[in-house]
């Protein structure tokens, strides 16, 4: 019976005892990317809202245009967000007819500033963290370092780099599991303990 229960427990393999097979390097790299594509997307979207609600509320002419061209902006790495603020203080520059609106322009400026701080220190760096598996600081001080060590491109490249490389690497969790082993897999199989029920039942029969 005790070789019985060893034959068995070592052929059969149940679903979470069994090792996946490996992913492709392809395949893991473009998931990698294609998670980094949509946090910038996302990131777009969220950085073209901010300047749509700011514009708006300081009365920008075309405010809905430069909105959208503020997000789509966003896919441009390093001056992306100065080409951003042009056609707003331009809009704005060209509207001046009283002392009040020299402020509004001031006030734009303002907003360009708050939303590239926003962007860059926050917005981006949690989006990239949420959808891919970079940590937050290495989303944040990753274009830096690589901008200064490979301008201009080092920004360019920092993002879906980061996220490839992260995507190789495999979570604590899953190293540090312990695999169980063929005993825990068929515990059914074990013989029974001394002085259990199931031992006396054992004994009758066999009496």
């Amino acid at each position: 019976m005790e070789q019985r229960a060893r034959d068995l427990s070592a052929s059969v393999q149940p679903p979470y005892g069994s090792v996946p097979p490996p992913r492709s390097p392809f395949r893991i790299a473009g998931g990698a990317l294609l998670n980094w594509w949509r946090a910038a997307t996302l990131d777009a979207l969220i950085v073209g809202i901010l300047w749509f609600v700011g514009l708006e509320i300081l009365h920008v002419p075309f405010a809905p245009l430069w909105a959208f061209v503020g997000a789509l902006c966003q896919f441009i790495p390093g001056f992306g967000g100065m080409l951003s603020v042009i056609g707003p203080v331009l809009s704005t520059a060209l509207s001046v007819q009283t002392t009040d609106d020299w402020y509004r322009l001031g006030y734009v400026l303002g907003l360009y500033g708050l939303i590239a701080v926003l962007e860059g220190l926050v917005i981006g760096p949690y989006i990239l963290h949420r959808t891919t598996r970079i940590p937050w600081w290495a989303a944040f001080l990753g274009p830096i370092v690589l901008g200064v060590l490979i301008p201009p491109w080092g920004v360019l490249i920092a993002p879906p780099l980061l996220a490839v490389i992260y995507a190789f690497r495999k979570p604590r969790a899953a190293v540090n599991r312990p695999q169980p082993s063929g005993a825990q897999l068929v515990p059914s199989l074990r013989q029974p303990e001394q002085g259990s029920p199931d031992e006396s039942i054992r004994r009758h029969h066999h009496h």
